[in-house]
């Protein structure tokens, strides 16, 4: 199979139509149907000054988005990464998840993810990526799930800005 050529860019969070896609997409699709994030939700997660936004296109489509943390007292965090329904079990989000990688590693040493106990392929796939697990959030977004935490990291803190410097 063919991988689509797919394009991974950040993108300006002013642009209000494509914070309205992302929060389209996000709104009402799995898992975040079962986590219960609404349009506006999204929309807040993704003007927020803190946030970056990158954007998966194809063929000028945006076809899946993701929230990362560089600033702030979680830095490293992939805070959410969507793709939309049709595209996904083709390799998108993986490259997706190493094209972050590459950005927060440009920085951070560490990269963290939190993924919903119900949604086991997310969790295969950052398995897969070198993922380890760090701890459980029992009912911390709704009642009878639970969030997984999750890094990858590339060294020591200590380590990582020795050699920065």
């Amino acid at each position: 199979m063919q991988r689509p050529e797919v394009e991974f860019i950040q993108f300006d969070k002013r642009n209000m139509k494509v914070v309205d896609q992302c929060a389209e997409l996000m709104s009402v699709s799995e898992p975040w149907i079962t986590l219960r994030r609404t349009y506006d939700d999204v929309a807040k997660i993704i003007t927020d000054e803190t946030s970056e936004v990158h954007l998966a296109i194809l063929r000028d489509e945006m076809i899946g988005f993701a929230i990362i943390k560089m600033r702030g007292s979680f830095v490293g965090y992939i805070q959410s990464i969507a793709v939309r329904p049709q595209h996904r079990g083709q390799g998108i989000g993986k490259r997706f998840m190493e094209y972050l990688e590459r950005r927060i590693f440009s920085e951070q040493p560490n990269v963290f993810i939190c993924v919903s106990s119900f949604n086991r392929d997310a969790r295969r796939l950052y398995e897969r990526l070198g993922y380890e697990t760090i701890g459980e959030l029992r009912d911390y977004i709704v009642k009878g799930h639970s969030e997984i935490l999750m890094r990858k990291t590339v060294s020591p803190l200590s380590e990582f800005w020795k050699l920065k410097k």
